[in-house]
């Protein structure tokens, strides 16, 4: 009897990605469940985060195991492809709760639990009936794309609402914080793009003939490799960004008082701005909205409107155009002076966000700027 040579092949293919990309989960998963992290009350919505993500990975560690050591895609390839798109289903769920959890701690509720997890039982029970009920053949196939179509939707309807969380989080930072520490969220941003791409990829992916599907695997390692970094790299930023969102999540007694009768207070407030704007308060760096207005012996409902009906930008690009103006002095009256330096004594947090900001107003980066201005 001849046998075709690559499906020999195949399954050695197969399994060393399946041995390469294995490992990696449980470890990512265990660390994410397991992992000590800083012991202050504050970190505990983190802590949750990561547990659910630990659960999310481990739960397709377990479904890549089932592959190692069953072979069932090549026992039964339907049933291999009906076994990912519910695991999937499940995952998407928990990777979307897991990094919404991080910006809205308030996000996981009874209700929606019970919710998504009915969700993920009927898709479930559907691939079952799919499986072992429909006859082989257009019908069966028919079926296992429109339930892959159902999890494509679904994932999509997750990403959407990750991106409104974040979107609300960087429209606070901005209200909020005289610095951006919307940089310390953008990774969110990006990963929800990338799994977007990458959970509609696994979906389609899962389709693949088998002496493709190893690509399948081998995409999931940079993917995971990144969330992993990423996860590491925002607990060092954690706490400022928490404390940002709690501060928006505990409303002053007189905010809806506030925001009805704004404008008697702007006189005020004016009076007050004056003095702060020529000690060049804006230079200190790392300071909120309520710091200042606590300065000015205001609120930061009357301080947000009266910024806003002013000079109609947010807190921080406020404050940042004035840091901008005050570093154009400096550079002219101090051309000795580092960039580094100028960036610390404006009230910038770092060199890098100080050149962004500035190029983006100015056109040219700083160095450029001095060296027109000297001539």
């Amino acid at each position: 009897m001849k046998i075709n040579s690559h499906i020999i092949m195949e399954p050695s293919i197969y399994s060393h990605s399946l041995f390469i990309a294995l490992p990696l989960m449980l470890f990512f998963g265990f660390y994410f469940l397991l992992a000590r992290i800083p012991g202050k009350a504050i970190f505990g919505n983190y802590l949750r985060s990561r547990r659910i993500m630990g659960t999310a990975l481990l739960l397709l560690a377990a479904n890549y195991s089932v592959h190692l050591f069953f072979g069932i895609r090549f026992k039964n390839t339907n049933a291999a492809i009906l076994m990912n798109l519910s695991t999937y289903f499940l995952c998407y769920w928990l990777f979307s709760s897991a990094l919404i959890t991080l910006l809205d701690r308030f996000y996981i509720t009874r209700r929606r639990l019970r919710t998504h997890i009915s969700l993920w039982a009927i898709f479930s029970i559907l691939s079952c009936v799919v499986l072992l009920l429909l006859p082989g053949g257009v019908l069966q196939t028919t079926a296992l794309f429109a339930l892959a179509a159902w999890l494509v939707t679904y994932g999509f309807v997750l990403s959407r609402r990750l991106i409104l969380a974040y979107n609300r989080a960087i429209r606070i930072f901005s209200e909020t914080y005289s610095d951006d520490i919307g940089a310390y969220i953008k990774w969110l941003s990006i990963f929800t793009w990338w799994a977007v791409i990458f959970g509609v990829g696994c979906g389609l992916l899962t389709f693949l003939p088998d002496e493709y599907v190893y690509i399948w695997i081998l995409s999931s390692i940079p993917f995971y490799g990144y969330l992993f970094y990423s996860y590491q790299n925002y607990m060092m930023f954690y706490e400022q960004v928490e404390r940002t969102l709690e501060m928006e999540n505990a409303p002053e007694d007189d905010d809806e008082k506030a925001e009805k009768e704004s404008p008697v207070y702007f006189d005020g407030i004016e009076s007050s701005l004056t003095p702060w704007l020529e000690s060049k308060g804006y230079t200190q760096s790392g300071f909120t909205i309520q710091d200042m207005a606590k300065a000015l012996g205001t609120n930061r409902t009357y301080l947000n409107a009266y910024i806003k009906d002013k000079y109609h930008a947010t807190f921080c690009d406020w404050i940042t155009g004035l840091r901008l103006e005050y570093a154009k002095d400096m550079l002219k009256d101090h051309p000795e002076m580092s960039t580094q330096k100028i960036a610390e004594s404006s009230g910038f947090l770092s060199r890098s966000y100080f050149i962004k900001s500035f190029t983006e107003k100015e056109g040219c980066t700083p160095s450029q700027w001095k060296k027109h201005s000297l001539t």
